[in-house]
C-alpha cells in the first residue's frame, strides 16, 4: 500500500491566534489520535497534497520529533473562501485495535449486459469497513463479468475477508442499463408484432346447431 511520509512539528502553542500564524505561513495544524496520546503538530501545506486530493485510499507516516506514527485520513477542514486545507485530523494505527475505514471499490471484468449493449452504471465507490490494521488495503475488487441487463450487485454480493461492511447490505454498487438505442429497438421489434396481432382475422364462429321444431298436431 502506497504511504506518504509527512515531517512535522509538535505545536508548543495552541489558540486562534497561533493558528492565524501558522496558515499565514502556509503550514497546517493537525491532531493525530487513537494512540496512546493525542498529538498536536504541524506541517507544510504541500507535504499533504499527495495525501489529501486523491481517490486512493493510502498511510501517512507522519515524524516527529525522533517519532514516527503510522495513520489513515479521517477528516478535513477547508477555508470557505480560499479553499485552502485549514486542518487535518489523522488516526495512528495501533496492530490490535480495529478501525473504520473507507476503502475504494475496484471492478473488474466487462459485464455480460454490457456485450449485449447495456450500459454499467456504478452507484457507490468505496464501502465503510471495521478492520484490524493488518488488513487495510488500497481497494476491494469487485467482480461484475456475470452482471446482466437490469441487473444489479448489492452490497451484500461484496466479498470482503477479514472485515466487517458497515454499509446496508441491500444498496446497489452497480447496475447494467438498457440504453436509449437497445430501448428503440426492443419498441421497433414489438410494434410489428402488435400490427400482425391486430391484422390477423379472427376465426368465424361455429355455427349454433338449432333446436327442432315441434310438429304441429294433426287436425282430426
Amino acid at each position: 500500500m502506497n504511504t506518504i511520509t509527512i515531517e512535522g512539528q509538535l505545536r508548543t502553542e495552541t489558540g486562534k491566534k497561533a493558528t492565524r500564524q501558522l496558515r499565514s505561513q502556509e503550514l497546517v495544524p493537525g491532531v493525530i489520535y487513537g494512540g496512546a496520546e493525542t498529538i498536536n503538530f504541524y506541517a507544510p501545506a504541500k507535504t499533504f497534497k499527495t495525501l489529501v486530493y486523491t481517490s486512493q485510499f493510502q498511510l501517512a507516516q507522519v515524524n516527529i520529533d525522533g517519532k514516527s506514527y503510522t495513520c489513515i485520513l479521517k477528516d478535513l477542514q477547508f477555508d470557505q473562501v480560499s479553499d485552502d486545507l485549514n486542518h487535518i485530523d489523522l488516526l495512528e494505527l495501533v496492530e490490535d485495535k480495529k478501525v473504520v475505514a473507507d476503502l475504494p471499490l475496484k471492478f473488474v471484468g466487462t459485464p455480460s449486459g454490457v456485450k449485449e449493449g447495456g450500459k454499467l452504471i456504478t452507484k457507490m465507490k468505496s464501502l465503510k469497513v471495521k478492520t484490524l490494521p493488518k488488513y487495510l488495503k488500497e481497494n476491494i475488487e469487485v467482480d461484475i463479468s456475470n452482471l446482466e441487463l437490469n441487473g444489479n450487485i448489492r452490497v451484500e454480493d461484496v466479498k470482503a475477508d477479514n472485515m466487517e461492511v458497515l454499509n446496508s447490505p441491500r444498496i446497489p454498487i452497480a447496475s447494467v442499463t438498457l440504453t436509449r438505442q437497445l430501448k428503440q429497438e426492443e419498441a421497433t421489434t414489438a410494434a410489428p408484432a402488435a400490427t400482425t396481432a391486430a391484422a390477423t382475422p379472427a376465426a368465424p364462429a361455429a355455427p349454433t346447431k338449432a333446436a327442432p321444431a315441434k310438429e304441429e298436431k294433426k287436425k282430426k
